[in-house]
């Protein structure tokens, strides 16, 4: 009789993900198979494949030159996006604020493992990323020197294991791999990233000069080249620098701002209104409009005869012509759209069609210093106090903007940003919210990055969670103020802490046991007792909960039946019971409470295998109709 399923411990294989897609546009090149612990993959049949897709593609891929980016370490990078994360992101209610209520994250760790162990719980369900990465100056860049992207080095890096020889450092020019470094910590956490965005999503991405070109041609390759919405260019300075060779060199007073989409859509960023206001002095059956010319010059490179055609009796002079071919011309006069006075024609533009006008979105008013970095560190002062070490800073406006050109705040909608810094995002959010009652959330993430001497804090970590603690106070007596204009709903002024750590679980680890006959030995005798000792229930249940694919923010409940301790997940739908002690009592309360998915510890069968298949026919046996006709999903872990 066959057992329960196995919990899974990992995060989301990648690559799987990625051969399922491609099992969906191509099923007859994709095959199931099932591995050695009978769990079931696909497998690709490229020679299928390529005959699917055509002869031409041959010749293509058998090409010896190709247009594409590479760089020493690319392989590497998809290695380490398909390998998937053991790691576990514990709760600490005693850094939070409002820990049970509150839908924003504060994640502190290494954003990769991180990104990893989002992916099946936030899966498509981000609708904005802002990043402002490492810019790669040579002084700020941290990477491990040992390119070993991994938990342990992770571990090691914080303090939580023995350094054993690993550090983070910056990354100069003497190293070799000036820009190779930072395209390789760039492109695997873009790639899951992207996974991670709405079908609709946008991800903005501050840069300066020094990796501009190479962040374009990266964002090219991963959203693809069609997806670029754009680039914002914004003063970010506005005194020159001026010190030394600088004072001959155009001045770096700009910054930008990349901003691509996940995938083709129209509609889903909008041009902020930046620039003056137009004027609509005319009225049309009570529409307000504004003329403007719709004739153009036919001259030089602007010549086209196809446009000079003859409408209710008027034909453009010699020199000019239509701004448009005549199937159009034609439609918009019969649309309403065209206008004659003193025998000129012009085009109606309607108020209420057009809005106000805007500018190319060129840094948010030309010198104005609440936009640039100066206002963004003196902003930062006034909430953690002047010595936090930070040279330069994003002001909150600057990520305002951007989060109003692509959400309403009123459908939840996530945003995201993994490289979280002092936690900008978190107070652009938070205000916008509080500025037109929201209900935008935030999941932020930041390496716990040693500050330097300047600074009074530990790390760059504690400055971000520092400055969102000061941003709520500031906003708490007015947020009281305003729940009964909210639905009675508050905005959400609280943040949820987690912090990266080793998973709770022994987990196999199959490169060790394939070393040798005592990588073998020491796999089994770790899995004697495989849950961490020191390990906390609420450590074990978001453990569980994330990897099932529930986001960490999810309800949850402690609920009693048959005098044990069930967690019940969003209501009810996932029962997770970490008792050491199973009874046939508890099993059936918790199927009588008909959820989706049980979670239980093996341990808590003490060895009863009757018990535990009674346990599988007893779950197996409860249906919801077409929704779950193969009964509960049991697992164990």
């Amino acid at each position: 009789m066959s057992g329960p399923e196995k919990a899974e411990l990992k995060s989301m294989n990648v690559a799987e993900d990625r051969r399922w897609q491609l099992a969906q546009l191509f099923p007859e090149v994709v095959t199931e198979t099932r591995t050695e612990d009978g769990k079931l993959v696909h497998a690709v049949d490229f020679e299928k494949l390529k005959a699917v897709i055509g002869t031409f593609s041959d010749i293509l891929l058998n090409q010896k030159e190709r247009y594409g980016m590479t760089w020493p370490g690319k392989n590497e990078c998809l290695k380490i996006i398909q390998q998937p994360s053991i790691a576990s992101l514990k709760p600490c209610r005693e850094e939070s604020v409002n820990f049970d209520e509150s839908e924003n994250l504060f994640i502190e760790g290494d954003n990769l493992e991180v990104l990893k162990l989002l992916q099946k719980a936030y899966y498509g369900k981000v609708k904005m990323i802002y990043i402002d990465p490492p810019y790669n100056t040579g002084k700020e860049f941290i990477y491990p020197d040992n390119y070993a992207e991994t938990l342990d080095t992770y571990l090691a890096y914080s303090g939580q294991v023995d350094a054993d020889g690993r550090k983070f450092s910056s990354n100069t020019e003497a190293e070799g791999r000036y820009h190779s470094n930072w395209l390789r910590m760039m492109y695997s956490r873009l790639y899951l990233a992207r996974n991670l965005l709405m079908p609709e999503g946008l991800i903005f991405i501050s840069i300066g000069d020094d990796e501009a070109s190479n962040l374009r041609k990266l964002c090219d390759e991963v959203f693809g080249e069609e997806n670029c919405v754009g680039v914002v260019t914004w003063k970010a300075r506005v005194k020159p620098v001026n010190i030394g060779e600088a004072k001959f060199r155009p001045q770096k007073e700009v910054e930008y701002v990349y901003i691509f989409q996940k995938d083709f859509c129209e509609g889903v960023f909008q041009p902020l209104l930046t620039g003056g206001q137009r004027t609509y002095p005319h009225d049309l059956d009570g529409r307000k409009y504004r003329l403007a010319t719709i004739l153009k010059s036919n001259r030089g490179t602007n010549y086209r005869s196809t446009m000079v055609f003859e409408l209710d009796g008027y034909t453009p002079p010699d020199g000019q012509r239509w701004q448009a071919g005549e199937d159009v011309i034609r439609q918009l006069k019969h649309d309403g759209y065209i206008e004659f006075r003193d025998g000129t024609p012009f085009r109606r533009y309607f108020e209420d069609e057009e809005g106000a006008e805007h500018d190319p979105f060129y840094c948010f008013m030309e010198v104005d210093w609440s936009s640039t970095s100066e206002a963004g560190k003196h902003e930062l002062n006034e909430l953690v106090g002047d010595r936090h070490g930070f040279d330069t800073v994003k002001p909150s406006r600057l990520i305002r903007t951007l989060v109003q050109s692509c959400t309403t705040g009123k459908d939840n909608e996530l945003i995201l940003d993994f490289f979280a810094g002092s936690a900008t995002t978190a107070h652009a959010v938070i205000t916008e919210n509080q500025n037109n009652l929201g209900n935008r959330r935030f999941i932020l993430v930041q390496l716990p990055e040693p500050c330097d001497d300047r600074s009074i804090f530990s790390n760059v970590a504690e400055i971000g969670k520092k400055r969102i603690r000061a941003v709520i106070n500031g906003f708490e007596k007015s947020n009281l103020e305003q729940i009964d204009l909210n639905e009675g709903k508050a905005v959400d002024l609280g943040f949820r802490v987690f912090k990266l750590t080793r998973s709770n679980f022994k987990v196999w680890d199959s490169e060790q046991a394939a070393k040798a006959p005592e990588g073998i030995a020491k796999q089994l005798e770790l899995h004697e007792q495989h849950i961490d000792p020191n390990a906390r229930p609420e450590d074990i249940l978001y453990e569980l909960l994330l990897k099932a694919g529930f986001p960490l923010t999810t309800k949850v409940e402690k609920v009693q039946m048959a005098g044990k301790d069930v967690f019940s997940v969003a209501d009810g739908a996932l029962l997770i019971c970490l008792e050491r002690e199973i009874t046939k009592e508890l099993i059936k309360a918790m199927a009588d409470a008909d959820p989706l998915q049980v979670i239980c510890l093996d341990e808590g069968f003490k060895a009863n295998d009757q018990l535990k298949a009674n346990a599988v026919q007893t779950f197996k046996a409860r249906s919801q109709g077409k929704d779950k006709e193969a009964g509960i999903v049991f697992r164990t872990v």
